[in-house]
């Protein structure tokens, strides 16, 4: 009797845990998606403006 009631709660409690557990999960996931989006979005950004320099640079009047 004693095993069943002791480990009502505590199972509770882990499953709490891991639900806590999966949503920081999840969150970091997230971070990391959107960090990932804006570094690929910040690259051709500053490509471009090379390209850009580039381009202007060819075509100059000299």
């Amino acid at each position: 009797m004693t095993d069943q009631a002791s480990s009502g709660p505590a199972g509770g409690r882990s499953e709490r845990k891991v639900k806590d557990v999966k949503d920081r999960e999840w969150r970091i996931e997230r971070g990391v998606a959107i960090r990932v989006g804006f570094y690929i979005f910040g690259t051709h950004l500053f490509a471009g403006f090379v390209w850009l320099l580039f381009y202007l640079g060819e075509h100059a009047h000299k």
